[in-house]
């Protein structure tokens, strides 16, 4: 693959279809061929045409045969109508947006089950195709090459390229840190699933799912252009329904984790830093509160920006910080939540025993903090989790 500069270089099936029109003399202008390859993308400055005119460049292309010519011609201008994008040149960053579009569908859609799951695999896709597109114009080869410096080809001779693990992993990577990690935890999350069922993830991932969404348009319009950001295509979901806690709590218990997706998320989480866990590229978490717009002007809002330091603020931050409170558990209270779910040989010294195998008191991890009186310890939903994963791996041992 040649190196290219930034955005003015052409690509070979454009030289070898420049060389026909120069061969055919239609266009004895440069300037004229010019207009032919020209698009948002990309500019290209006249002297390239007139290169190839003079055989100074690129003489090992070979010229496009006429029929090539003539179908180049009878579709152009060959273009994505709601962007402007070549369907051919900028092939690359229209999948990319597509297939995000397609996974935003698929999680909205009506009636399904399984939405996680098929979010996940269209929006790796999706991103695999962005960076690829954003690789190919800065003159980064993305494809997988032996030992010997060849390309390595599939089973049917095509070349082999870098999945999305891989292009993540470039030391010129274009994606912010908290994005690459919500990348990491989406792909480990998909390898998890791939070959096994699971129940309903919807709930325990949406917040990553978010971020992947909105570090998907971020990322397209800072490295192609704000005109190519989906915000007109994908406007503000609407949904028929509130939720009070007492259906909150229905619906996590129906959607309990299966034991192999609960550890894995534990232990990514565990490996990240605070820091790392509150950055919103990595999981994005907004708070709706009920509000009755004091001006008609406002009533009909649905999302409504506020000043950091207003009162109106400071009443949100309170509201927030009171939803985000992790519910606390005592040691006792575990123990009977996993008799309670079939496990009646589940004892507090076998409780003791994980939590020390597992160093769980360890802050650092997020199962439990110190209590409100000295000494004591308390632990939080996802220890319940981890406790049960547990319970759930031994099968027989606790029934």
């Amino acid at each position: 693959m040649a190196v290219r500069k930034r955005g003015n270089t052409l690509e070979k099936w454009e030289i070898a279809l420049i060389k026909a029109m120069v061969a055919k003399g239609d266009w004895p202008n440069d300037q004229d061929i010019l207009a032919y390859f020209t698009r948002p993308t990309r500019s290209i400055n006249h002297r390239a045409i007139a290169e190839i005119r003079k055989n100074e460049k690129h003489a090992a292309v070979k010229t496009a045969s006429a029929d090539d010519l003539a179908g180049f011609l009878a579709t152009w201008p060959d273009i994505d109508p709601q962007t402007g994008l070549s369907i051919r040149g900028d092939e690359l960053l229209i999948k990319a947006r597509e297939a995000m579009i397609a996974a935003v569908h698929i999680f909205n859609g009506a009636g399904l089950t399984f939405r996680a799951e098929l979010f996940i695999v269209t929006s790796v896709i999706g991103w695999t195709y962005l960076l690829h597109a954003w690789f190919r114009r800065e003159g980064i080869d993305y494809r997988y090459k032996k030992a010997d410096g060849t390309v390595e080809k599939t089973k049917h001779g095509e070349d082999c390229y870098w999945e999305l693990g891989k292009c993540l992993r470039h030391e010129r990577c274009p994606i912010s840190a908290g994005a690459v990690k919500n990348l990491e935890f989406l792909l480990e999350l998909r390898h998890e699933i791939e070959h096994r069922s699971t129940n309903r993830i919807d709930d325990a991932v949406s917040a990553k799912l978010q971020a992947c969404c909105i570090n998907f348009n971020d990322a397209t319009k800072t490295l192609f252009g704000a005109q190519y950001g989906l915000e007109r295509r994908l406007p503000i979901a609407l949904q028929f329904v509130t939720f009070d806690s007492d259906q909150r709590a229905l619906l996590k218990k129906a959607g309990s984790l299966p034991p192999s997706i609960a550890t894995m998320m534990e232990e990514f989480h565990a490996g990240l830093s605070p820091e790392e866990q509150a950055d919103p590229h990595f999981a994005y978490r907004v708070a709706f509160v009920p509000k009755v717009g004091n001006r008609a002007s406002n009533a009909d809002l649905a999302v409504e920006f506020v000043k950091a330091d207003s009162e109106e603020a400071k009443e949100v931050s309170r509201v927030l910080l009171k939803e985000i409170n992790k519910k606390r558990y005592t040691p006792k209270q575990v123990v009977e939540m996993m008799q309670a779910d079939g496990y009646p040989n589940f004892t507090q010294h076998h409780h003791t025993q994980l939590w020390k195998a597992l160093a769980a008191k360890d802050v650092a991890k997020g199962f439990g903090c110190a209590g409100d009186y000295k000494g004591t310890w308390v632990w939080f939903d996802a220890w319940v989790a981890r406790v049960r994963a547990h319970c759930q791996e031994q099968g027989e041992k606790y029934k």
